[in-house]
């Protein structure tokens, strides 16, 4: 399934410096996570094949990075400092970091992604509502969008990006369980099809959260390919298991990995009522983040995987960022 929408034709000339087209080194600080690269080449997309967008790349070799701290209790630690915790990129410390804070109110850009599978079936209009009730209380007029997407053996978007709350909620109710489940399909396309190719001309905070038991029988594309795909579009991704057995079944394991890999968290709610404090928690998460901008030692522009490891210098606390990026490759 591929998203549909109305292709304009236009010219965009876009410079990274950072991540994005910036003016100073405090602007720079908050988008992408991978470095740039490039070498003025101009290049056409695929969506225009008569060869009306252009972009221009500038190569800069630094890296942006979400992330979060929780104390002993799981509490967020919202008064960190830079001195507090320590980077390695690709197993070395950064040659300098740039920029750093507490970073609680950048627009956000969220996909729900709804499991409509037969699987779900009992817990399903329970599901709806939490969901709906969540983009209520998270997605702010003229400031964040969300799109929805329900899925079981193919994936449909109900909803593009939108900050219309009663477009999101029918988006949501609409939707039917039924059928086999294409989870990893579904990351992927949502990833490939939303977030890499509806870049805003800002800088956001892009998330994904998946309402799903995490059992996948219908996918064209790999579970690694789905995580590959996430990391590429620098997508946190939250997991909420629909899994009321009580038990750690694979679907759980799964959407945990998933969660882990691209700096986000799986919940697994056993009551119904359980769902709602998960989402909750998501959207207190994504006000309590932190971002950190720093040049790697020994960046290459080889389109290689780095990994990324953030750790406490504090007692008793813990960092949860993604776990790595995909340089650019020239």
């Amino acid at each position: 399934m591929k998203y549909t929408k109305l292709i304009c034709r236009c010219v965009a000339v876009a410079v990274a410096i950072g991540a994005f087209a910036a003016q100073s080194p405090a602007q720079s600080a908050y988008v992408s996570g991978a470095p740039s690269a490039s070498s003025y080449a101009a290049t056409t997309s695929d969506d225009d094949p008569q060869g009306a967008l252009i972009t221009i790349h500038k190569r800069v070799d630094e890296v942006n990075v979400l992330f979060i701290a929780t104390d002993k209790h799981g509490k967020f630690v919202r008064d960190l400092s830079q001195n507090d915790f320590s980077i390695l990129d690709d197993h070395k410390p950064p040659s300098a970091i740039i920029n750093f804070r507490r970073e609680v109110d950048l627009p956000l850009e969220l996909g729900l992604l709804i499991d409509a599978s037969g699987s779900v079936n009992s817990r399903f209009a329970f599901e709806q509502d939490a969901a709906t009730s969540f983009l209520q209380k998270t997605i702010r007029a003229h400031f964040d969008r969300a799109f929805v997407v329900g899925f079981n053996s193919h994936s449909q978007m109900t909803q593009d990006f939108t900050d219309n709350y009663s477009r999101l909620y029918w988006a949501v109710h609409k939707l039917h369980s039924g059928g086999g489940t294409a989870l990893y399909d579904a990351i992927y396309r949502a990833c490939k099809e939303k977030f890499l190719k509806d870049r805003p001309d800002h800088p956001v905070r892009k998330a994904i959260i998946i309402v799903s038991d995490g059992e996948d029988n219908q996918s064209e594309f790999s579970r690694a390919q789905a995580i590959e795909m996430a990391q590429r579009a620098e997508v946190i991704v939250y997991a909420i298991s629909t899994d009321d057995s009580g038990l750690v079944l694979r679907g759980d394991r799964v959407l945990e990995q998933i969660a882990e890999a691209t700096g986000g968290r799986a919940f697994f709610p056993f009551k119904m009522k359980d769902i709602t404090h998960s989402f909750a928690a998501i959207e207190d998460e994504l006000r309590s983040q932190y971002v950190v901008s720093y040049k790697p030692a020994d960046f290459d522009a080889d389109g290689r995987y780095r990994s990324i490891e953030i750790s406490s210098l504090k007692k008793d606390l813990q960092v949860r960022a993604r776990k790595g990026y995909f340089a650019p490759q020239q």
